[in-house]
C-alpha cells in the first residue's frame, strides 16, 4: 500500500473504530433496551388507539408517522443528552481530546452511532407496517418515503442534542434545552410563533416558516422525497454538527 493510500484510509479506520465503540456502548446499559421497548409500545398505542386507526376505516400509516415528531421530541433528547455531557461530568472529555483523532471524528462517531441506534429502533417498528398491510393495502412507496423522512428528522434532533450536550455537564439540563430548541423548530410556522414576527419584513417571516421541521417532515411523509426537504434536514444536521465542533474548540480553549 502506498503512503498516500495509507494517509487517506487511516482516518476512516479511526472513525470506524470510534463509531463501533460508541455504538456498542449503547447496549452495555439497560437504557437502550428500555428506550426501545417504550418507543415501540407507544408507537403501537398512538397508531392503533390514539390515532383512531380502526375508526378511520383506512389502511395507512398516517397516524403512525404523525406522532413521530412528538415521540422524538422526548426520546431523542434522552438519547443525546449524555453524548458529551457525560464526558464532561466524568472528566473524560479532556482525555478524549488528547487522543490522536480530530474533533470531527469524535463528533461524527458519537452522532453516527446514536443515529444508527435510532435507525435500528425505527426499523423494529416494521411489524406495524406488516399489520396495516395485512388489514388493507398500503402504498409502500409512501411508507418508505415516510421512514426516510422520520430517520432524517431523528438525525436532526440528534445533531441539535449533540451540540447542546457540549454546553453542560448536567444531562437533565441538556435534555431540557434540546427539547426546547427542537420544539421551537417544530412549531416555527405556527401562528402563535409567526405573530412575534408580524412587524418584520415578509422575507424574515418566510425564512422562519421555512425552518419548520414539521413542514418538511410532513411533505416527505406524503410520499414525495423533494430535494428541498432532504436538503433542509441535511443542512440542519451539518450546521449543528459544525457548531458542536466549534464549541469543543471553544471549551478546549477555556
Amino acid at each position: 500500500m502506498s503512503e498516500s493510500t495509507m494517509v487517506s484510509t487511516f482516518p476512516r479506520r479511526q472513525l470506524w473504530y470510534l463509531f463501533k465503540k460508541e455504538f456498542h456502548g449503547f447496549f452495555l446499559t439497560p437504557v437502550a433496551y428500555v428506550f426501545t421497548v417504550i418507543f415501540l409500545v407507544l408507537s403501537m398505542v398512538f397508531t392503533f388507539y390514539l390515532g383512531n386507526f380502526f375508526d378511520r376505516g383506512q389502511a395507512d400509516l398516517i397516524p403512525f408517522f404523525n406522532f413521530h415528531p412528538w415521540l422524538y421530541l422526548f426520546f431523542i433528547p434522552s438519547l443525546s443528552m449524555s453524548l458529551w455531557a457525560l464526558e464532561r461530568q466524568m472528566g473524560t472529555i479532556e482525555l478524549l481530546m488528547t487522543l490522536p483523532i480530530t474533533k470531527w471524528q469524535g463528533v461524527l462517531s458519537k452522532f453516527l452511532a446514536a443515529w444508527a441506534f435510532s435507525g435500528i429502533v425505527l426499523v423494529l417498528t416494521f411489524p406495524i407496517w406488516i399489520t396495516v398491510d395485512y388489514l388493507g393495502s398500503v402504498d409502500h412507496g409512501v411508507v418508505l418515503s415516510s421512514y426516510v423522512g422520520s430517520w432524517l428528522l431523528a438525525g436532526t434532533f440528534l445533531a441539535i442534542g449533540c451540540c447542546v450536550s457540549v454546553l453542560t455537564k448536567n444531562q437533565i439540563v441538556a435534555f431540557l434545552m434540546t427539547v426546547l430548541i427542537c420544539f421551537l423548530f417544530m412549531v416555527s410556522d405556527f401562528p402563535i410563533v409567526l405573530d412575534v414576527f408580524s412587524e418584520m419584513p415578509q422575507s424574515v417571516v418566510d425564512f422562519v416558516v421555512s425552518l419548520s421541521m414539521l413542514q418538511h417532515f410532513q411533505a416527505i411523509s406524503k410520499g414525495v422525497l423533494a430535494l428541498q426537504d432532504v436538503l433542509y434536514f441535511c443542512l440542519m444536521i451539518a450546521v449543528w454538527l459544525t457548531a458542536t465542533v466549534i464549541l469543543l474548540e471553544w471549551k478546549k480553549a477555556e
